[in-house]
């Protein structure tokens, strides 16, 4: 079951989801354009490992900081306030492990299938609600 959809400037096609790892992970392989940054978030209920494929990473995950460049991974425990941005003017792409399944649902519920179409902020307030995951704070700000 792949699926590719966009979620806040991000392109993120679901690979493994609840439907095919028992609820167990989701794998799900994220490309992010140059000047990309999540907002300071965290995840109550799963973990989100990231594994490199091109491209830098910089992953700000409580009080440490890591650049990532290709074939490093970076695990961030469930509950770790952090932020994920492309290090430099040039595209990332990585891999996101969730375990347990979780995030794919956020994706496959809110990602939108056009680029620039904006996404339903209500309905990702629910269903982020609903997963446990929480913004805490909004893009720029860190850890």
């Amino acid at each position: 079951m792949t699926q590719t959809l966009w979620l806040f400037g991000t392109r993120l096609t679901i690979v493994a989801d609840h439907t095919t790892t028992g609820g167990q992970y989701d794998l799900i392989e994220g490309y992010f354009p140059p000047g990309t940054q999540t907002p300071l978030h965290r995840h109550t209920r799963y973990s989100e490992q990231l594994y490199v494929l091109e491209g830098e990473f910089t992953v700000w995950a409580g009080e440490n900081k890591v650049v990532l460049k290709p074939g490093d991974s970076y695990l961030i425990p469930p509950t770790t306030p952090h932020v994920v941005a492309t290090s430099s003017d040039q595209s990332a792409r990585g891999l996101v492990v969730a375990a347990p399944s979780a995030f794919a649902r956020v994706v496959e519920t809110v990602g939108t299938v056009e680029e620039t179409e904006p996404a339903d902020m209500a309905l990702y307030d629910r269903i982020s609600a609903e997963v446990g995951d929480e913004i805490l704070g909004p893009p720029g700000t860190l850890p």
